[in-house]
């Protein structure tokens, strides 16, 4: 039987990275930015959301296209997280655990990938 997608440690990573991007939107600095933060929640939901989603195919070739959906969707949010700095939205200090589990999360899903794809049919 195969692992149910709770199982894998890249989606409790990604369930992580939610909990902490959820929390920094809390800032009083982003109070009235509805656009932005509505962007990066989208964007952090859809990583463990196309995990979730590609795993119940049970087909390597579906995941890993939801995979490299979810890998963009971490690129996006680390994007955000960059531009929540600049934008003096939050500090580089409160944004680097973030920032550091998104570049993680995506080597995760790139090593994912590569498994799949090593047992696909040829």
């Amino acid at each position: 039987m195969t692992k149910s997608f709770e199982e894998f440690e890249v989606h409790k990573k990604g369930v992580l990275l939610t909990k902490q991007v959820f929390k920094l939107l809390n800032n009083s600095s982003l109070e009235k930015e509805f656009g932005f933060k509505d962007q990066i929640k989208r964007a952090v939901i859809s990583i463990t959301n196309n995990i979730a989603e590609g795993s119940e195919y049970n087909n390597n070739k579906q995941f890993i296209r939801y995979l490299k959906i979810a890998k963009g969707s971490c690129a996006e949010v680390r994007n955000m997280l960059l531009l929540a700095k600049e934008l003096e939205f939050c500090t580089e200090k409160e944004m680097l655990d973030s920032f550091q589990l998104t570049i993680e999360i995506s080597q995760n899903i790139s090593n994912f990938i590569k498994y799949l794809d090593s047992k696909l049919e040829k």
